[in-house]
């Protein structure tokens, strides 16, 4: 990887400085493709999906993915259809690498500038206007564990605007390929689950916490009946939940399936 990325990085830089247009299927759709599926071989990754059928179908969509791992970006780099990522702004700041995610329409956002964070969500919804998709990973950074965190309401926010419907996603066997903070990389099998859509038409900005809520809770389930990962936060409220004698997460009968396989 560290000879073919500052090659695919170069192609896109110069591509941008030649002014080649952004189409579907152009060249700022296959190179980040062709990288992140070289990085999968390299690596000895076997990619399983679930849920897929409607993966390639020809509209917008904000896909919400857990994140542990690179190659969680990897991953959904080489699967994914036309998309932009909305990505961390200190990534860019990487040499060639950097320039290079920005000539291909990766989208920076300050995490730590509210303002900022909203102008970077105001350009994903453009771009989603504009018939692509956007990949957001809803946790804000990478975990030590599947555990699911708490999520931003930012990408919630981006997809009520944009009136596309949210796709929440599980990514698992990534953290085994390469841990946060180790340069360690192992081969093995990633599970990619695509779970059932969650439509944004007729919400409002009020409804980010519901929507957040529940695509936080369509993928701890799913992260718990596909693999046996219990979120911490949903622990505590099965905890909460035992005292008073409500329903937990799982047992609740009035959430979305998780897809077969």
């Amino acid at each position: 990887m560290l000879t073919v990325t500052p090659i695919f990085a170069m192609v896109v830089i110069v591509a941008g400085l030649f002014r080649l247009p952004n189409r579907p299927g152009g060249l700022y759709d296959r190179a980040p493709r062709l990288w992140a599926r070289i990085a999968l071989w390299s690596a000895g990754v076997r990619l399983v999906l679930h849920g897929d059928e409607h993966l390639h179908e020809n509209r917008p969509r904000v896909f919400a993915s857990n994140h542990v791992s690179w190659y969680d970006i990897f991953t959904l780099l080489a699967i994914l259809p036309r998309y932009r990522f909305v990505a961390k702004a200190e990534l860019f700041k990487i040499p060639l690498f950097g320039p290079a995610a920005r000539r291909a329409g990766t989208i920076p956002i300050q995490r730590e500038n509210r303002k900022a964070a909203f102008q970077a969500y105001e350009e994903a919804a453009r771009e989603i206007r504009g018939g692509a998709s956007v990949v957001v990973c809803p946790e804000g950074t990478r975990g030590e564990s599947y555990s699911l965190r708490p999520f931003k309401k930012g990408p919630f926010v981006l997809a009520i605007a944009a009136e596309a419907p949210v796709v929440p996603l599980v990514v698992y066997g990534t953290r085994e390929i390469q841990r946060k903070g180790s340069f360690v990389i192992r081969s093995g099998t990633v599970h990619v689950h695509f779970l059932d859509e969650i439509p944004t038409a007729g919400m409002h900005y009020e409804d980010r916490d519901r929507l957040a809520e529940e695509c936080w809770r369509r993928m701890a389930k799913a992260l718990e009946i596909e693999h046996g990962v219990v979120s911490t936060l949903e622990a505590g409220r099965r905890e909460r939940a035992r005292r008073s004698g409500a329903p937990t997460l799982v047992e609740s009968t009035d959430q979305a399936s998780v897809p077969s396989h």
